[in-house]
Protein backbone atom coordinates (compact mmCIF):
# COMPACT_ATOMS: atom_id res chain seq x y z
CA UNK A 1 0.00 0.00 0.00
CA UNK A 2 1.34 3.39 -1.00
CA UNK A 3 1.76 5.71 1.98
CA UNK A 4 0.98 9.44 2.12
CA UNK A 5 4.60 10.18 2.90
CA UNK A 6 5.67 8.46 -0.32
CA UNK A 7 3.05 10.37 -2.36
CA UNK A 8 4.22 13.62 -0.80
CA UNK A 9 7.84 12.78 -1.55
CA UNK A 10 6.96 11.83 -5.14
CA UNK A 11 4.86 14.97 -5.74
CA UNK A 12 7.65 17.20 -4.45
CA UNK A 13 10.13 15.70 -6.90
CA UNK A 14 7.65 16.00 -9.75
CA UNK A 15 7.26 19.70 -8.91
CA UNK A 16 11.04 20.17 -8.77
CA UNK A 17 11.65 18.47 -12.11
CA UNK A 18 8.75 20.15 -13.93
CA UNK A 19 9.68 23.60 -12.61
CA UNK A 20 13.29 23.02 -13.59
CA UNK A 21 11.93 23.09 -17.15
CA UNK A 22 9.35 25.87 -16.68
CA UNK A 23 11.14 28.50 -14.57
CA UNK A 24 14.23 29.25 -16.71
CA UNK A 25 12.15 30.01 -19.79
CA UNK A 26 12.12 33.75 -20.62
CA UNK A 27 13.78 34.66 -17.32
CA UNK A 28 17.27 35.87 -16.62
CA UNK A 29 19.50 33.32 -14.83
CA UNK A 30 19.58 35.23 -11.55
CA UNK A 31 15.79 35.37 -11.21
CA UNK A 32 15.41 31.75 -12.34
CA UNK A 33 17.94 30.52 -9.75
CA UNK A 34 16.16 32.42 -6.98
CA UNK A 35 12.80 30.84 -7.88
CA UNK A 36 14.32 27.36 -8.18
CA UNK A 37 15.99 27.78 -4.81
CA UNK A 38 12.62 28.39 -3.18
CA UNK A 39 10.91 25.58 -5.10
CA UNK A 40 13.62 23.01 -4.33
CA UNK A 41 13.55 23.78 -0.59
CA UNK A 42 9.75 24.03 -0.19
CA UNK A 43 8.18 22.62 -3.38
CA UNK A 44 4.49 23.09 -2.68
CA UNK A 45 4.90 26.54 -1.11
CA UNK A 46 7.31 27.53 -3.88
CA UNK A 47 4.86 26.36 -6.56
CA UNK A 48 2.05 28.40 -4.96
CA UNK A 49 4.21 31.54 -4.77
CA UNK A 50 5.36 31.07 -8.35
CA UNK A 51 1.79 30.74 -9.62
CA UNK A 52 0.68 34.01 -7.98
CA UNK A 53 3.88 36.04 -8.38
CA UNK A 54 6.16 34.38 -10.87
CA UNK A 55 4.07 33.90 -13.98
CA UNK A 56 3.42 36.41 -16.75
CA UNK A 57 2.39 39.78 -15.40
CA UNK A 58 -0.37 41.05 -17.70
CA UNK A 59 -2.55 39.62 -20.48
CA UNK A 60 -0.91 40.03 -23.89
CA UNK A 61 -3.92 41.72 -25.54
CA UNK A 62 -4.10 44.26 -22.73
CA UNK A 63 -0.41 45.06 -23.05
CA UNK A 64 -0.66 45.61 -26.81
CA UNK A 65 -3.70 47.86 -26.43
CA UNK A 66 -1.91 49.86 -23.76
CA UNK A 67 1.14 50.36 -25.99
CA UNK A 68 -1.06 51.68 -28.79
CA UNK A 69 -2.71 54.13 -26.42
CA UNK A 70 0.68 55.35 -25.19
CA UNK A 71 1.68 56.26 -28.74
CA UNK A 72 -1.66 57.97 -29.38
CA UNK A 73 -1.61 60.04 -26.20
CA UNK A 74 2.05 60.97 -26.70
CA UNK A 75 1.18 62.38 -30.12
CA UNK A 76 -1.66 64.37 -28.59
CA UNK A 77 0.66 65.64 -25.86
CA UNK A 78 3.26 66.83 -28.34
CA UNK A 79 0.56 68.56 -30.39
CA UNK A 80 -0.74 70.53 -27.44
CA UNK A 81 2.72 71.25 -26.03
CA UNK A 82 3.73 72.65 -29.45
CA UNK A 83 7.19 72.50 -30.96
CA UNK A 84 8.09 75.84 -29.36
CA UNK A 85 8.19 74.17 -25.94
CA UNK A 86 10.35 71.22 -27.01
CA UNK A 87 13.93 72.08 -26.06
CA UNK A 88 17.38 70.54 -25.98
CA UNK A 89 19.23 71.42 -22.77
CA UNK A 90 22.84 72.56 -22.86
CA UNK A 91 24.68 69.54 -21.43
CA UNK A 92 28.01 67.91 -22.12
CA UNK A 93 28.03 65.28 -24.93
CA UNK A 94 28.00 62.31 -22.51
CA UNK A 95 24.92 63.63 -20.70
CA UNK A 96 23.18 64.40 -23.99
CA UNK A 97 23.46 60.76 -24.96
CA UNK A 98 21.42 59.92 -21.86
CA UNK A 99 18.85 62.54 -22.85
CA UNK A 100 18.36 61.00 -26.27
CA UNK A 101 18.09 57.57 -24.68
CA UNK A 102 15.31 58.82 -22.40
CA UNK A 103 13.41 60.17 -25.41
CA UNK A 104 13.54 56.77 -27.09
CA UNK A 105 12.66 54.86 -23.91
CA UNK A 106 9.71 56.91 -22.69
CA UNK A 107 8.65 58.54 -25.98
CA UNK A 108 8.32 61.95 -24.34
CA UNK A 109 10.40 64.94 -25.49
CA UNK A 110 12.08 67.39 -23.14
CA UNK A 111 9.71 70.29 -22.52
CA UNK A 112 10.99 73.69 -21.46
CA UNK A 113 9.14 76.52 -19.73
CA UNK A 114 8.32 74.67 -16.51
CA UNK A 115 8.36 75.67 -12.89
CA UNK A 116 8.99 72.93 -10.35
CA UNK A 117 8.77 73.14 -6.54
CA UNK A 118 10.15 70.35 -4.37
CA UNK A 119 8.03 69.75 -1.26
CA UNK A 120 9.56 67.64 1.53
CA UNK A 121 6.99 68.04 4.30
CA UNK A 122 3.92 65.77 4.25
CA UNK A 123 1.55 68.28 5.82
CA UNK A 124 2.72 71.07 3.52
CA UNK A 125 2.22 68.90 0.46
CA UNK A 126 -1.30 67.90 1.52
CA UNK A 127 -2.22 71.52 2.31
CA UNK A 128 -0.89 72.74 -1.05
CA UNK A 129 -2.72 69.93 -2.86
CA UNK A 130 -6.04 70.71 -1.18
CA UNK A 131 -5.62 74.42 -1.93
CA UNK A 132 -5.03 73.63 -5.60
CA UNK A 133 -8.00 71.25 -5.75
CA UNK A 134 -10.14 74.05 -4.34
CA UNK A 135 -9.31 76.11 -7.47
CA UNK A 136 -10.33 73.35 -9.91
CA UNK A 137 -13.02 74.25 -12.44
CA UNK A 138 -12.69 71.60 -15.17
CA UNK A 139 -11.24 68.41 -13.70
CA UNK A 140 -9.13 66.77 -11.03
CA UNK A 141 -7.30 63.59 -12.01
CA UNK A 142 -5.56 61.57 -9.29
CA UNK A 143 -3.61 58.32 -9.41
CA UNK A 144 -2.10 56.83 -6.24
CA UNK A 145 -0.65 53.54 -5.11
CA UNK A 146 -1.86 54.09 -1.53
CA UNK A 147 -4.93 56.16 -0.77
CA UNK A 148 -5.91 55.73 2.87
CA UNK A 149 -9.16 56.44 4.67
CA UNK A 150 -7.28 58.22 7.48
CA UNK A 151 -7.29 61.92 8.37
CA UNK A 152 -5.20 62.86 5.32
CA UNK A 153 -7.29 60.79 2.92
CA UNK A 154 -10.57 62.20 4.25
CA UNK A 155 -9.32 65.78 3.90
CA UNK A 156 -8.42 65.17 0.25
CA UNK A 157 -11.76 63.45 -0.42
CA UNK A 158 -13.56 66.41 1.11
CA UNK A 159 -11.70 68.73 -1.29
CA UNK A 160 -12.71 66.48 -4.20
CA UNK A 161 -16.32 66.60 -3.04
CA UNK A 162 -16.24 70.40 -3.08
CA UNK A 163 -14.70 70.36 -6.57
CA UNK A 164 -17.39 67.97 -7.80
CA UNK A 165 -20.12 70.23 -6.45
CA UNK A 166 -18.61 73.09 -8.47
CA UNK A 167 -18.95 70.98 -11.62
CA UNK A 168 -15.37 69.72 -11.92
CA UNK A 169 -14.96 66.13 -13.10
CA UNK A 170 -13.10 64.19 -10.39
CA UNK A 171 -11.46 60.93 -11.44
CA UNK A 172 -9.58 58.83 -8.89
CA UNK A 173 -7.49 55.80 -9.89
CA UNK A 174 -5.98 53.80 -7.02
CA UNK A 175 -4.00 50.58 -6.96
CA UNK A 176 -6.24 47.62 -6.14
CA UNK A 177 -3.73 46.15 -3.65
CA UNK A 178 -2.07 49.25 -2.19
CA UNK A 179 -5.48 50.87 -1.57
CA UNK A 180 -7.46 47.70 -0.85
CA UNK A 181 -8.92 48.83 2.49
CA UNK A 182 -9.82 52.25 1.05
CA UNK A 183 -11.73 50.69 -1.85
CA UNK A 184 -13.66 48.42 0.49
CA UNK A 185 -14.59 51.28 2.80
CA UNK A 186 -14.56 54.99 2.05
CA UNK A 187 -13.96 54.44 -1.66
CA UNK A 188 -17.38 52.83 -2.09
CA UNK A 189 -19.02 56.08 -0.94
CA UNK A 190 -17.33 58.33 -3.52
CA UNK A 191 -19.75 57.81 -6.45
CA UNK A 192 -22.48 59.38 -4.29
CA UNK A 193 -20.29 62.50 -4.15
CA UNK A 194 -19.87 62.58 -7.92
CA UNK A 195 -16.31 61.23 -7.75
CA UNK A 196 -15.36 58.42 -10.13
CA UNK A 197 -13.13 55.86 -8.42
CA UNK A 198 -11.53 52.97 -10.28
CA UNK A 199 -9.19 50.20 -8.97
CA UNK A 200 -5.96 49.79 -10.93
CA UNK A 201 -4.71 46.29 -11.75
CA UNK A 202 -7.29 44.22 -9.86
CA UNK A 203 -5.87 40.88 -8.83
CA UNK A 204 -7.10 37.62 -10.27
CA UNK A 205 -5.85 34.22 -11.38
CA UNK A 206 -8.35 33.22 -14.04
CA UNK A 207 -9.90 36.44 -15.42
CA UNK A 208 -8.01 37.73 -18.45
CA UNK A 209 -8.23 41.42 -17.51
CA UNK A 210 -6.62 41.00 -14.14
CA UNK A 211 -3.03 41.09 -12.94
CA UNK A 212 -0.89 39.07 -10.60
CA UNK A 213 -0.56 40.41 -7.08
CA UNK A 214 2.98 41.82 -7.33
CA UNK A 215 2.48 43.72 -10.62
CA UNK A 216 1.29 47.02 -9.22
CA UNK A 217 0.69 50.59 -10.32
CA UNK A 218 3.10 52.44 -8.07
CA UNK A 219 2.67 55.85 -9.71
CA UNK A 220 1.55 59.01 -7.94
CA UNK A 221 0.03 61.69 -10.20
CA UNK A 222 -2.33 64.62 -9.71
CA UNK A 223 -3.42 66.86 -12.60
CA UNK A 224 -5.72 69.81 -11.95
CA UNK A 225 -7.37 71.54 -14.93
CA UNK A 226 -4.39 70.59 -17.11
CA UNK A 227 -2.38 73.41 -15.50
CA UNK A 228 -1.05 72.08 -12.17
CA UNK A 229 0.47 68.66 -11.52
CA UNK A 230 2.01 66.73 -8.64
CA UNK A 231 4.19 63.63 -8.66
CA UNK A 232 6.79 62.07 -6.39
CA UNK A 233 7.09 59.55 -3.61
CA UNK A 234 4.26 60.64 -1.30
CA UNK A 235 0.99 58.71 -1.11
CA UNK A 236 -2.29 60.05 0.27
CA UNK A 237 -1.87 58.83 3.82
CA UNK A 238 -0.72 60.17 7.19
CA UNK A 239 3.04 60.61 7.50
CA UNK A 240 3.32 57.60 9.84
CA UNK A 241 1.55 55.26 7.35
CA UNK A 242 -0.41 53.94 10.30
CA UNK A 243 2.74 52.92 12.20
CA UNK A 244 3.25 54.91 15.36
CA UNK A 245 6.81 55.98 16.02
CA UNK A 246 8.03 55.70 12.42
CA UNK A 247 7.51 58.72 10.17
CA UNK A 248 7.92 58.53 6.38
CA UNK A 249 9.98 61.31 4.78
CA UNK A 250 8.84 61.94 1.20
CA UNK A 251 9.52 64.32 -1.65
CA UNK A 252 6.90 65.60 -4.10
CA UNK A 253 7.34 67.82 -7.15
CA UNK A 254 4.66 70.42 -7.88
CA UNK A 255 4.85 71.29 -11.57
CA UNK A 256 3.52 74.17 -13.66
CA UNK A 257 4.03 74.48 -17.42
CA UNK A 258 3.91 72.26 -20.52
CA UNK A 259 5.07 69.13 -18.61
CA UNK A 260 1.68 69.08 -16.87
CA UNK A 261 0.15 67.82 -20.14
CA UNK A 262 2.74 65.04 -20.39
CA UNK A 263 1.74 63.91 -16.90
CA UNK A 264 -1.88 64.18 -18.00
CA UNK A 265 -1.10 61.81 -20.85
CA UNK A 266 0.36 59.21 -18.45
CA UNK A 267 -2.71 59.41 -16.23
CA UNK A 268 -5.11 59.08 -19.17
CA UNK A 269 -3.26 56.02 -20.48
CA UNK A 270 -3.62 54.36 -17.08
CA UNK A 271 -7.27 55.45 -16.90
CA UNK A 272 -7.93 53.94 -20.32
CA UNK A 273 -6.07 50.79 -19.30
CA UNK A 274 -8.71 50.15 -16.62
CA UNK A 275 -11.86 51.74 -18.08
CA UNK A 276 -11.37 51.78 -21.89
CA UNK A 277 -12.51 55.42 -21.76
CA UNK A 278 -10.62 57.73 -24.15
CA UNK A 279 -10.48 61.32 -22.86
CA UNK A 280 -9.01 63.82 -25.35
CA UNK A 281 -11.28 66.88 -25.04
CA UNK A 282 -9.80 70.35 -25.36
CA UNK A 283 -10.40 71.00 -21.66
CA UNK A 284 -8.32 67.89 -20.87
CA UNK A 285 -5.38 69.21 -22.91
CA UNK A 286 -5.63 73.02 -22.65
CA UNK A 287 -3.01 75.37 -24.06
CA UNK A 288 -0.48 75.55 -21.24
CA UNK A 289 1.78 78.62 -21.30
CA UNK A 290 5.36 78.58 -19.98
CA UNK A 291 5.59 79.06 -16.22
CA UNK A 292 9.35 78.95 -15.58
CA UNK A 293 12.70 77.99 -17.09
CA UNK A 294 13.20 74.35 -16.07
CA UNK A 295 13.38 71.69 -18.82
CA UNK A 296 11.64 68.47 -17.72
CA UNK A 297 11.22 65.08 -19.32
CA UNK A 298 8.62 62.52 -18.22
CA UNK A 299 9.83 58.93 -18.06
CA UNK A 300 7.07 56.35 -17.45
CA UNK A 301 8.10 52.74 -17.00
CA UNK A 302 6.49 49.38 -16.38
CA UNK A 303 6.00 45.82 -17.62
CA UNK A 304 4.24 46.95 -20.84
CA UNK A 305 7.43 48.44 -22.27
CA UNK A 306 9.74 46.27 -24.42
CA UNK A 307 12.76 47.17 -22.25
CA UNK A 308 13.14 48.22 -18.63
CA UNK A 309 13.00 52.00 -19.20
CA UNK A 310 13.84 53.19 -15.72
CA UNK A 311 16.63 50.66 -15.23
CA UNK A 312 18.31 51.57 -18.53
CA UNK A 313 18.08 55.28 -17.79
CA UNK A 314 19.65 54.90 -14.34
CA UNK A 315 22.55 52.91 -15.77
CA UNK A 316 23.06 55.50 -18.53
CA UNK A 317 23.11 58.26 -15.93
CA UNK A 318 25.77 56.46 -13.90
CA UNK A 319 27.90 56.04 -17.00
CA UNK A 320 27.68 59.76 -17.85
CA UNK A 321 28.63 61.00 -14.35
CA UNK A 322 31.98 62.75 -13.98
CA UNK A 323 32.06 64.09 -10.42
CA UNK A 324 29.29 63.02 -8.04
CA UNK A 325 26.13 60.92 -7.94
CA UNK A 326 23.81 60.98 -4.90
CA UNK A 327 20.97 58.46 -4.62
CA UNK A 328 18.20 58.33 -2.03
CA UNK A 329 15.86 55.35 -1.83
CA UNK A 330 13.97 53.41 0.85
CA UNK A 331 14.52 50.06 -0.91
CA UNK A 332 17.88 49.29 -2.49
CA UNK A 333 18.01 45.90 -4.21
CA UNK A 334 20.21 46.29 -7.32
CA UNK A 335 21.09 43.80 -10.00
CA UNK A 336 24.60 42.94 -11.20
CA UNK A 337 24.56 45.50 -14.01
CA UNK A 338 23.77 48.29 -11.54
CA UNK A 339 26.67 47.30 -9.28
CA UNK A 340 28.98 47.13 -12.29
CA UNK A 341 27.92 50.65 -13.33
CA UNK A 342 28.70 51.89 -9.82
CA UNK A 343 32.09 50.21 -9.93
CA UNK A 344 32.94 51.77 -13.30
CA UNK A 345 31.85 55.19 -12.05
CA UNK A 346 34.01 54.93 -8.90
CA UNK A 347 37.02 53.78 -10.95
CA UNK A 348 36.56 56.88 -13.12
CA UNK A 349 36.80 59.03 -10.00
CA UNK A 350 33.08 59.65 -9.43
CA UNK A 351 31.91 60.06 -5.83
CA UNK A 352 28.88 57.72 -5.59
CA UNK A 353 26.73 58.21 -2.49
CA UNK A 354 23.74 56.15 -1.32
CA UNK A 355 21.40 57.41 1.41
CA UNK A 356 19.05 54.73 2.73
CA UNK A 357 16.90 54.46 5.87
CA UNK A 358 18.49 52.95 8.97
CA UNK A 359 15.17 51.21 9.69
CA UNK A 360 13.14 49.60 6.90
CA UNK A 361 9.43 48.85 7.16
CA UNK A 362 9.84 45.60 5.19
CA UNK A 363 12.01 43.10 7.06
CA UNK A 364 13.06 40.87 4.16
CA UNK A 365 13.60 43.76 1.72
CA UNK A 366 15.56 45.63 4.37
CA UNK A 367 17.77 42.59 4.92
CA UNK A 368 18.33 42.24 1.17
CA UNK A 369 19.27 45.92 0.93
CA UNK A 370 21.76 45.58 3.79
CA UNK A 371 23.37 42.65 2.01
CA UNK A 372 24.38 45.02 -0.80
CA UNK A 373 25.82 47.74 1.44
CA UNK A 374 29.01 45.73 1.80
CA UNK A 375 29.27 45.40 -2.00
CA UNK A 376 28.97 49.17 -2.42
CA UNK A 377 31.54 49.87 0.29
CA UNK A 378 34.01 47.43 -1.24
CA UNK A 379 33.51 49.12 -4.62
CA UNK A 380 34.46 52.45 -3.07
CA UNK A 381 30.99 54.03 -2.83
CA UNK A 382 29.74 55.82 0.28
CA UNK A 383 26.71 54.56 2.23
CA UNK A 384 24.78 56.72 4.70
CA UNK A 385 21.97 55.54 6.99
CA UNK A 386 19.14 58.00 7.64
CA UNK A 387 17.88 57.95 11.24
CA UNK A 388 14.94 60.38 11.83
CA UNK A 389 12.46 58.04 10.12
CA UNK A 390 11.90 56.02 6.97
CA UNK A 391 13.48 57.92 4.10
CA UNK A 392 10.92 57.31 1.36
CA UNK A 393 12.25 59.90 -1.10
CA UNK A 394 13.38 58.46 -4.46
CA UNK A 395 15.94 60.80 -6.04
CA UNK A 396 19.19 60.82 -8.00
CA UNK A 397 21.44 63.74 -8.93
CA UNK A 398 24.18 63.50 -11.54
CA UNK A 399 26.94 66.14 -11.28
CA UNK A 400 25.29 69.53 -11.87
CA UNK A 401 23.65 68.34 -15.09
CA UNK A 402 20.36 66.60 -14.36
CA UNK A 403 18.37 64.79 -11.70
CA UNK A 404 15.65 62.18 -11.12
CA UNK A 405 12.58 62.71 -8.94
CA UNK A 406 9.76 60.21 -8.92
CA UNK A 407 8.14 57.05 -7.68
CA UNK A 408 10.74 54.42 -8.63
CA UNK A 409 12.92 52.76 -6.02
CA UNK A 410 16.38 51.52 -6.89
CA UNK A 411 15.42 47.88 -6.75
CA UNK A 412 14.63 45.05 -9.13
CA UNK A 413 10.89 45.36 -8.51
CA UNK A 414 10.73 49.01 -9.60
CA UNK A 415 13.03 48.33 -12.53
CA UNK A 416 10.99 45.47 -13.99
CA UNK A 417 7.62 44.76 -12.34
CA UNK A 418 5.82 47.91 -11.22
CA UNK A 419 4.40 50.85 -13.15
CA UNK A 420 6.57 53.82 -12.17
CA UNK A 421 6.91 57.47 -13.15
CA UNK A 422 10.03 59.60 -12.92
CA UNK A 423 10.80 63.18 -13.87
CA UNK A 424 14.17 64.03 -15.37
CA UNK A 425 15.02 67.58 -14.38
CA UNK A 426 17.69 69.33 -16.45
CA UNK A 427 20.00 72.20 -15.58
CA UNK A 428 22.30 73.42 -12.84
CA UNK A 429 19.69 75.37 -10.90
CA UNK A 430 17.13 72.61 -10.39
CA UNK A 431 19.84 69.98 -9.81
CA UNK A 432 21.36 72.14 -7.08
CA UNK A 433 17.90 72.64 -5.55
CA UNK A 434 17.54 68.88 -5.22
CA UNK A 435 21.11 68.57 -3.94
CA UNK A 436 20.21 70.94 -1.09
CA UNK A 437 17.46 68.50 -0.07
CA UNK A 438 19.85 65.55 -0.36
CA UNK A 439 22.43 67.35 1.81
CA UNK A 440 19.74 67.83 4.45
CA UNK A 441 19.22 64.06 4.40
CA UNK A 442 23.00 63.57 4.70
CA UNK A 443 23.16 65.89 7.71
CA UNK A 444 20.72 63.60 9.54
CA UNK A 445 22.49 60.40 8.54
CA UNK A 446 25.55 58.49 9.73
CA UNK A 447 28.20 57.20 7.36
CA UNK A 448 28.68 53.43 7.32
CA UNK A 449 32.24 52.12 7.20
CA UNK A 450 33.38 48.83 5.74
CA UNK A 451 35.04 47.83 9.03
CA UNK A 452 31.85 48.51 10.97
CA UNK A 453 29.85 46.54 8.43
CA UNK A 454 32.13 43.52 8.50
CA UNK A 455 32.01 43.43 12.31
CA UNK A 456 28.25 43.08 12.58
CA UNK A 457 26.96 39.87 14.28
CA UNK A 458 27.15 36.56 12.42
CA UNK A 459 23.39 36.03 12.69
CA UNK A 460 22.83 39.36 10.92
CA UNK A 461 25.26 38.38 8.16
CA UNK A 462 23.42 35.06 7.73
CA UNK A 463 19.98 36.70 7.55
CA UNK A 464 21.21 39.29 5.06
CA UNK A 465 22.87 36.58 2.96
CA UNK A 466 19.68 34.55 2.75
CA UNK A 467 17.69 37.64 1.82
CA UNK A 468 20.28 38.45 -0.88
CA UNK A 469 19.68 35.06 -2.50
CA UNK A 470 15.98 35.88 -2.70
CA UNK A 471 16.46 39.48 -3.82
CA UNK A 472 15.62 38.84 -7.52
CA UNK A 473 12.06 37.86 -6.56
CA UNK A 474 11.41 40.34 -3.73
Amino acid sequence: MISWSFLTYLSEWIIRLVMLYVVPRKRNPTTAIAWLLIIFFVPWIGLFLFLIAGTRGLPRRRVERYRLMISEFNQITQEFCSQANIVEPQLDPEAMSAVRLAERLGQFPILGGNRVELITDTDEMVNRLIADIDTAQSHVHMLYYIFAADETGRRVIEALRRASERGAKCRLLVDAVGSRSFLRGLGSELPKMGIEVVPALPVGVFRGKMARIDVRNHRKIVVIDGRIAYTGSQNIINADYGRRGLAWHDLTARVLGPTVLALQSVFLCDWYFETEQTLTDAEIFPRTPPAGNTPIQVLPSGPIYPVENYHRMVLAALHTARRQVIITTPYFVPDESFLQAVQVAVLRGVNVVLIAPAVCDKVLVGAAARSYFGDLLQLGAEVYLYHPGLLHSKTMTIDDSFAFVGTGNFDIRSFSLTFELNLLLYGTEVTETLRVVQRQYLARSTRLTLEEWENRPEWAKTLDGIAKLLSPVL
